[in-house]
């Protein structure tokens, strides 16, 4: 089968980045032919396809009249339009999978493939359907759904995106354009939910989802991990560091426990405030950005991983990475967390953004000893094996393309 793989970037920038370039993997694996759609970038990754990426000037760094005559390209990209005609008539997909594609390649990139017929299923990573900033936070960081009744002026009243007019303008116009011209919702045939929590959020704000969509969890690649058990003695915190992952939530906790260890990997916004705060709090470690086999040894040797997310978390790959080793997680109440963990089986819930919360959930365990620990980790590893495994998600991924494929043309 030909598969075309279309995203906003071709480098690792986050976790739809990592679905992304998993599931092309994935499907190379499987002898499907993979073809990329994406933007010119000198941090991409290598490929075949180059030649189609669309030139990319990141809107938000330009000067205000460089972005007032961007806003046509921003919010419809001609250019994306002939680039990806040409890619379809070297390639010919049988089906396109988009994950990100607002902001970079635009609508556009929808109503092309429907020109030429070619079904499409669309991976939700964030909440870009249904709020301007997709974050359903507005600058505050507070959790915000006054769009649900798709009067999107209200993110330029409240200024959501980073607290600026002029960006919030721009995406106001774009969910507007969205509503009353190219609505993404009409040019996709199948709506993939990562989370139980995103899809139960997305039918609840628009009921056109509710006849073409499927939930599957993000996969996980279990032959490259080691699941051999190790008890550590520190507490992990890894990902983005930012207001929204409950950072300053869970420091503060720390700073007060000092017979405790936390180790925080990761960079972002907040990397300056978390590098000042340890030299003070000795029991407070700050590794630095971590990949690959560096990060693997911190969550192997860690005692329980720490997700204190202050937002509508999707389906975080660094709760599927700590489950791929077995480790058990004390995670926030919020977004699709709480649907991942057993509550005093196989990890800890606590309330989203109360430190006292997140305290007791870390004194219950400390109390637990070691042969609860390993039946916590059991609980973990079949968890992610029933959830998480990556041929069965592979045979449904198959599926759903299947599915929109005979839909189109029988």
């Amino acid at each position: 089968m030909n598969i075309l793989q279309i995203n906003s970037c071709h480098y690792l920038r986050g976790g739809s980045e990592t679905v992304y370039f998993n599931t092309s993997q994935l499907l190379k694996d499987h002898g499907h032919s993979v073809a990329f759609f994406s933007s010119v970038d000198d941090r991409n990754e290598k490929n075949d396809f180059e030649q189609f990426f669309v030139p990319f000037e990141n809107i938000r760094n330009l000067s205000m009249i460089r972005k007032v005559k961007k806003i046509p390209s921003y919010l419809y990209n001609k250019v994306a339009v002939k680039k990806l005609e040409q890619l379809l008539v070297t390639f010919k997909p049988d089906v396109a999978h988009v994950h990100l594609f607002y902001g970079v390649l635009s609508v556009s990139v929808l109503k092309t493939l429907r020109k030429h017929n070619i079904p499409v299923v669309h991976t939700v990573h964030d909440y870009r359907l249904l709020c301007p900033v997709n974050t359903l936070l507005d600058k505050d960081g507070q959790i915000c759904e006054l769009c649900k009744d798709k009067h999107y002026f209200h993110c330029l009243q409240k200024r959501c995106s980073d607290g600026k007019f002029s960006q919030s303008l721009i995406v106001m116009l774009e969910a507007y354009l969205w509503k009353y011209l190219v609505n993404p919702v009409d040019y996709i045939d199948n709506f993939i939910f990562v989370s139980k929590f995103i899809r139960d959020k997305h039918l609840d704000f628009n009921e056109k989802f509710k006849s073409k969509y499927t939930q599957l969890y993000n996969f996980a690649n279990f032959d490259q991990a080691d699941n051999s058990l190790i008890k550590g003695d520190y507490y992990l915190f890894f990902g983005r560091l930012s207001s929204e992952k409950g950072i300053k939530t869970l420091l503060s906790v720390f700073t007060k426990r000092k017979d405790q260890k936390l180790i925080i990997a990761g960079t972002g916004p907040l990397k300056g405030y978390i590098e000042d705060l340890v030299k003070d709090n000795p029991n407070i470690e700050y590794a630095g950005f971590r990949t690959g086999a560096d990060l693997e040894s911190l969550i192997k040797n860690a005692s329980f991983i720490i997700m204190p997310s202050e937002w509508y978390e999707n389906n975080p790959l660094s709760l599927i990475e700590a489950y791929t080793f077995g480790k058990p997680v004390i995670g926030a109440n919020i977004g699709g967390i709480p649907e991942l963990i057993k509550d005093g089986i196989n990890g800890f819930v606590f309330e989203s953004g109360n430190g006292e919360s997140l305290e007791s959930k870390i004194d219950a365990s400390v109390d637990i000893d070691l042969s609860e620990y390993i039946s916590f980790s059991k609980s973990v590893c079949e968890f992610a094996i029933q959830n998480f495994d990556r041929e069965n998600h592979y045979q449904r991924l198959l599926k759903i393309y299947m599915d929109v494929i005979n839909k189109k043309f029988n």
